[in-house]
């Protein structure tokens, strides 16, 4: 299913869904194959390529998955919870943000599909923007494709905190020593595709032009 949108609608209304992720609704291998093949033509440093892209179907890797998460999260809802000024567009939505967050870790393993996207090598403190910067593109280019198919997803990383990574490396046979993970990504349709702008920060309060 193609939902047929501009870019700019795919771009301006691709959410983090967690709540609206259609548990009971399988997700095609050909399907998702097609967003990948979009995904890979994100640029790469150097054009070296050197993603691997893990999916995960197999119901006890994913609740094994979904444990690794849940135990983190539980010391993240421990964390204290960022403040803001009246009027600031990110005032009041914390709640919410949680809300879902929470029910995202208590049903992961729900989703059809997870997956942990891999890039050759170990970031390095001063050179992190360009190893990443050499698979996030991809990443959120799948994301925009799923949007457009009528699925969606949500950025995760906290399964990696806490030898989380290493577990979860050793649960998928990914070589630890080798690759780092990006992320953990429930994949699955949606419940309704009707996703709308989110309240951001005007652009005007966070550009500079020629100095800060």
């Amino acid at each position: 299913m193609h939902l047929n949108l501009s870019a700019d609608e795919v771009l301006s209304t691709t959410r983090s869904v967690r709540k609206r992720l259609d548990f009971e609704r399988p997700v095609e291998r050909d399907t998702v194959m097609e967003c990948l093949e979009l995904a890979l033509q994100a640029p790469t440093g150097s054009n070296r390529q050197g993603w691997q892209w893990v999916f995960v179907e197999d119901e006890a890797k994913k609740l094994a998955l979904r444990e690794i998460y849940q135990q983190n999260f539980d010391l993240y809802r421990q964390m204290p919870r960022p403040s803001y000024e009246s009027g600031d567009p990110r005032a009041g939505r914390m709640d919410k943000v949680i809300d879902s967050a929470t029910y995202l870790s208590e049903n992961f393993e729900r989703a059809p599909l997870l997956l942990i996207p891999c890039l050759e090598g170990k970031p390095e403190a001063t050179g992190s923007a360009g190893f990443w910067g050499s698979l996030l593109p991809a990443v959120w280019s799948f994301m925009l494709a799923l949007r457009e198919r009528g699925m969606g997803s949500a950025w995760t990383t906290l399964h990696l905190l806490n030898g989380g990574e290493e577990r979860a490396a050793d649960l998928l046979g990914i070589p630890f020593d080798r690759y780092s993970q990006a992320g953990l990504f429930p994949i699955a349709y949606t419940k309704g595709t009707d996703f709308k702008l989110a309240s951001r920060i005007p652009a005007a309060e966070v550009a500079h032009w020629d100095s800060w």
